[in-house]
């Protein structure tokens, strides 16, 4: 049998998603070797969140990369509504963030990550493995020393002083290490799919509502791609009444797409996405740290969950960058000072979800009658002050991050990154 091949690096990253991968150009910009796991050979999948939030955008500023970012084909949102019962209400106004875009754009993720790994690859030390899925964990004395992966041409075994799980809310990596996962609980689950744009159509809000169902549709040029929220656990009842139930439930929400819903005439066209609300108890052992959803799964309410993992990224960078690139391993205390930093974020935004989840979303799907929009959704629509404050905690968050590490490379980016 032949020996695995061995790697040794500073940081292994498991998962090559919006958290992942900024943390891995954050790490390597700092001058820290990086290998970044990424199990798929490429970042293209439909279904995956393609918010670009505001906090975000000016991280890219601070990086001195936002000009060539929204140089990439992209809509922009600067308002937050929907339509329920037939009437439109506006929620949120993100006109009077103090932020250097005033928007959220929308992008498919595979091209936000893609720009960011390219802008990775400028660095010397990053390292981005494609088909590579991080299998299990390497041990020694009771800390957690590297990764073995799965690669197209065999195993691989990647020593690391530092191991990171950032592989989403079914995070191989929590699993192997045994951390304790608090479930918060869902009542919906979402299936995505595909349907035809027809040349000139409107706009769509961002999401429809009616008794009980809800839809949100996001334009990717010459197709929707769409959301339908459905009660949680309720998907294999809905498959045994047909197919036909869903593309009733889908015009009865959007009427125009009568024209086209006949193309979804079979149940592979359609992915279901689990909801969860969940985080972990401790984020952190010996020698390994989950951050993103391997640390706290988030609702798709808001599109909040990239955004709250891409600052968990920076802020990991930000505590962990100068102790590593002097060679060292970092501590428990270190990482116990990543979670600290997160956590207080973290639990706020997932009572938001929570809030939003049983005030609003179960009564719709429990098929409660729409009578107009709640009280909560009148008074941002009435009010247009109120819209400031979830346009501030979708846009920005609770305690954004900024880049506070070190470019190692300043000298010849200046030539050759900028």
């Amino acid at each position: 049998m032949t020996s695995p091949q061995k790697i040794s690096t500073q940081v292994c990253i498991v998962g090559g998603g919006p958290c992942g991968v900024m943390l891995g150009v954050l790490l390597a910009r700092a001058g820290v070797d990086v290998v970044v796991l990424e199990k798929y050979k490429d970042f293209y999948r439909d279904f995956r969140g393609d918010t670009i939030h505001p906090s975000t955008l000016d991280l890219l500023f601070e990086l001195g990369w936002l000009d060539a970012f929204l140089a990439l084909p992209h809509d922009e949102i600067r308002s937050i509504g929907v339509t329920i019962g037939g009437k439109s209400v506006e929620l949120a106004d993100l006109a009077h963030l103090r932020t250097h875009c005033k928007f959220v754009a929308l992008m498919p993720q595979w091209d936000f990550l893609n720009f960011l790994a390219e802008r990775g690859r400028r660095y010397p030390t990053f390292h981005l493995m494609l088909q590579t899925e991080g299998i299990g964990l390497i041990e020694s004395g009771g800390a957690t020393t590297g990764v073995r992966a799965k690669t197209a041409d065999g195993e691989v075994q990647i020593g690391a002083k530092l191991v990171v799980g950032a592989d989403g809310r079914r995070s191989t990596i929590r699993a192997l290490a045994g951390l304790t996962v608090e479930n918060l609980g869902a009542p919906m689950d979402v299936l995505w799919m595909r349907i035809a744009k027809h040349p000139g159509e409107a706009e769509q809000r961002l999401g429809t509502i009616a008794t009980g169902h809800m839809l949100v549709m996001i334009d990717r040029g010459d197709y929707w791609q769409c959301a339908y929220i459905i009660r949680k656990g309720s998907f294999d009842q809905l498959k045994a009444q047909g197919i036909e139930v869903l593309q009733r439930g889908l015009v009865e929400l959007v009427p125009a797409l009568r024209d086209r819903v006949s193309a979804l005439d079979d149940w592979s066209k359609v992915s279901m996405l689990e909801v969860r609300v969940d985080r972990l108890e401790r984020w952190y052992r010996c020698g390994l740290l989950c951050i993103g959803d391997a640390a706290h799964a988030m609702s798709p309410i808001g599109g909040i969950g990239i955004n709250l993992a891409v600052q968990d990224a920076v802020a990991a960078a930000n505590i962990l960058a100068d102790s590593l690139a002097s060679g060292a391993t970092p501590s428990e205390a270190e990482l116990h000072r990543v979670q600290e930093r997160r956590a207080f974020p973290t639990k706020v935004t997932q009572a938001f979800q929570i809030f939003v989840q049983d005030r609003a979303i179960d009564p719709i799907l429990s098929g409660k009658e729409i009578n107009g929009a709640p009280l909560v959704m009148r008074l941002f629509d009435e009010f247009p002050l109120l819209r400031r404050l979830p346009a501030r905690l979708i846009g920005v968050g609770v305690r954004p991050e900024h880049v506070r590490t070190r470019d190692a490379f300043y000298a010849s980016e200046a030539k050759s990154i900028s």
